[in-house]
């Protein structure tokens, strides 16, 4: 076990990012940097740990990184498939979670309903991660945090304006900015803003950090002078009948070339894909050299060790 990881002593499970600190927050993106740059050092950090992965969702991105993350470690996993059948319809949470903890170390679920994690939670004495809810997704936005801070060098007073659907990602990304001491600005139209305790409990970690949260209507204003611009579909999974009538309301809410430059000269664009090049953002964009979308990607791997690794020790 590494100084670093000692240091960071995180509440057994990340559910949704509130359970870290501003100070657990800098360690742990400081071991994520060093199982970066030294991955031979944690190749054992694992070793006998066995971990279940069950997905509710269909996934690239998430089903890789810990697949992969997890053998780099010396651990095994196992992928149990939901996406036909949701957790709950053959037996109750309570008793998969009770059976689950006596044969596994750690449980990654990626659900429809942040209430089976939490009850996934209550019920295993192993950690349990949350690799994406329909109310946050801590995983992604670690690694994007990660990613600018690489890129940038430092997160406190960074500037970053999410333009879109006040979703999983949306919060995520509040919440993580919040304790990094960024400055997220979130440009919405109306009816779709990040849910107000979110959005409160982000300003309070804020005002301790010295960052800043805004909640804006104009993407113009949001995006104006910030060094990342982010964005996300407009329909989520199990949002697909929405899909049409959120098109409409979300028209202005592209994020194309005019409004990407309206942001700092090196800003960079974000996005946690998939993503649907012409809605949420201009090919011109996304496929630009300033977009670090695939940067994103690979930190997933790297942050998500370091999520195994500092839970387990």
């Amino acid at each position: 076990m590494t100084s670093v990881a000692t240091s960071i002593n995180l509440k057994n499970d990340l559910l949704t990012g509130m359970e870290w600190n501003p100070a657990q927050m800098r360690d742990f993106f400081r071991l994520t940097a060093s199982m970066k740059a030294h991955p031979g050092k944690y190749r054992s950090a694992l070793a006998g740990s066995v971990f279940v992965l069950i997905f509710e969702k269909p996934s690239l991105r998430t089903r890789v990184t810990f697949e992969v993350g997890i053998a780099n470690l010396g651990g095994t996993s196992i992928f149990l498939d939901h996406t036909s059948a949701k957790l709950s319809e053959r037996e109750p949470v309570r008793d998969i979670a009770k059976n689950l903890e006596r044969w596994v170390q750690g449980i990654v679920a990626r659900v429809f309903a942040q209430e089976t994690l939490e009850e996934l939670a209550a019920n295993a004495n192993v950690p349990v991660v949350n690799a994406l809810s329909d109310k946050f997704h801590p995983c992604q936005a670690l690694a994007d945090f990660f990613t600018l801070e690489e890129r940038f060098g430092g997160l406190r007073g960074l500037k970053l304006a999410y333009v879109g659907d006040g979703n999983n990602m949306c919060h995520s990304l509040l919440t993580i900015g919040a304790r990094c001491g960024a400055h997220v600005r979130v440009a919405t139209p109306a009816g779709y803003e990040p849910d107000s305790a979110v959005v409160a409990e982000a300003k309070r970690v804020a005002r301790e950090t010295r960052g800043k949260i805004e909640i804006l209507r104009s993407p113009a204003e949001a995006v104006a002078g910030v060094q990342a611009v982010y964005t996300d579909v407009w329909a989520s999974m199990g949002q697909e009948a929405e899909a049409s009538e959120r098109e409409k309301a979300f028209a202005g809410y592209q994020v194309d070339e005019a409004l990407f430059a309206q942001a700092a000269p090196d800003a960079v664009f974000l996005h946690c894909l998939p993503a649907h090049r012409g809605l949420e953002v201009a090919a011109g964009v996304i496929d630009s050299p300033r977009s670090i979308i695939y940067d994103q990607a690979e930190n997933r791997l790297h942050v998500q060790k370091a999520i195994l690794h500092t839970l387990l020790s």
